[in-house]
């Protein structure tokens, strides 16, 4: 548990991928909210890179690259804990005590390995387990809310029920937490195939939106983005799946509800509306790039912001890993004098 009285945060992002729109829409821009009110906890979730196929000359710097992305979309270091899952030994070791009570089946149904393992040659064992490692990052702390996107309901409620189910089995250990979703948002879509999510690796450069790029090829991804038949701009997901993503990105970057676009543009053609979204967008991460430029500049600070932030999260982690291992029925390890290891010799 945790003297801190506020409610606690956690949530973490897989470091490898340039980091699209729809991860400061459904991720970033959250964190920043939560930590005025949370003791916040932010996990570059490295481990969970390596269930498929990735670089390793990629993911050092990529690692980096995050939390530059991080501290430069609002998160601050001396009010948010932000490491690395790999430098915190706690998440590995949790992950493989709570497959213990995760099913094989709770597994198989899970969408996303679903979709990641389809048309594969080699598919990893760590690809189908992953989700057990979710929950390992998210128990460990005790968290109250998960800030999550969209497609990530169908894990943060598998982790809800392994803590529930462990709890039953083991006494009570872990809180459940709750997730918050964005309303508006939540799940960015494709700027050329409108029904699939913004993604860092499926999207075309086209289709894709990433927080560092420049304001001219902001500008250009918008202008060439797919709308629908017609001229009216209405949200409508199912009948103009084009024109409401659009709408739902100007409303992250504006703040503005989207009836009020949908009133503002009701007399325009899709032309000056794409323009208009895109100029939206240019200025909302045009500060994000350049401060992020700035960070990733200076490795030094980064390591020493990871490494203050990875002992925070060790001391907080510790005691319910330690309960873990205890109310499942492990021995307790001793070491020290009463234990041979500062005997005299001879004794």
């Amino acid at each position: 548990m945790t003297d801190d009285k506020r409610p606690r945060v956690f949530s973490g992002i897989q470091p490898t991928g340039k980091k699209t729109l729809g991860n400061y829409s459904g991720g970033f821009r959250q964190y920043a909210q939560t930590q005025e009110t949370h003791d916040a906890f932010f996990c570059i979730v490295d481990l969970h890179s390596i269930s498929v196929e990735y670089d390793p000359a990629e993911l050092r710097p990529s690692t980096l690259d995050l939390a530059a992305m991080l501290f430069a979309t609002g998160l601050d270091a001396e009010r948010s804990t932000v490491f690395c899952q790999s430098h915190v030994t706690a998440h590995a070791e949790a992950a493989w005590l709570l497959a213990a009570v995760t099913s094989y089946g709770q597994l198989g149904r899970m969408t996303q390995f679903k979709e990641k393992a389809e048309g594969k040659e080699f598919v990893s064992a760590a690809l189908f387990t992953y989700p057990v490692l979710m929950a390992g990052d998210i128990l460990l702390y005790q968290t109250d809310l998960v800030p999550i996107g969209d497609d990530q309901r169908q894990h943060l409620e598998l982790a809800r029920d392994v803590a529930e189910r462990f709890n039953y089995r083991f006494g009570e250990t872990f809180r459940v937490p709750d997730g918050k979703f964005p309303e508006i948002g939540g799940r960015i879509m494709d700027l050329q195939e409108p029904t699939n999510k913004m993604s860092t690796t499926l999207s075309s450069e086209q289709g894709a939106v990433y927080v560092v790029d420049s304001p001219d090829a902001i500008r250009k991804k918008f202008k060439s983005a797919v709308t629908d038949s017609g001229r009216e701009v209405r949200y409508d997901p199912r009948e103009k799946p084009g024109v409401s993503n659009l709408l739902e990105i100007m409303s992250v970057a504006t703040g503005k509800p989207i009836e009020a676009l949908e009133r503002r543009f009701e007399d325009a053609g899709y032309g000056d509306f794409k323009a208009a979204v895109g100029e939206s967008v240019v200025e909302l991460l045009t500060p994000i790039r350049e401060r992020y430029e700035a960070l990733r500049a200076d490795e030094r600070e980064l390591q020493r912001l990871l490494a203050v932030g990875a002992e925070k999260a060790r001391r907080t982690a510790e005691p319910t890993l330690q309960a873990m291992y205890d109310r499942m029925g492990f021995a307790k390890s001793e070491a020290g004098k009463f234990f041979g290891a500062a005997r005299p010799r001879g004794l």
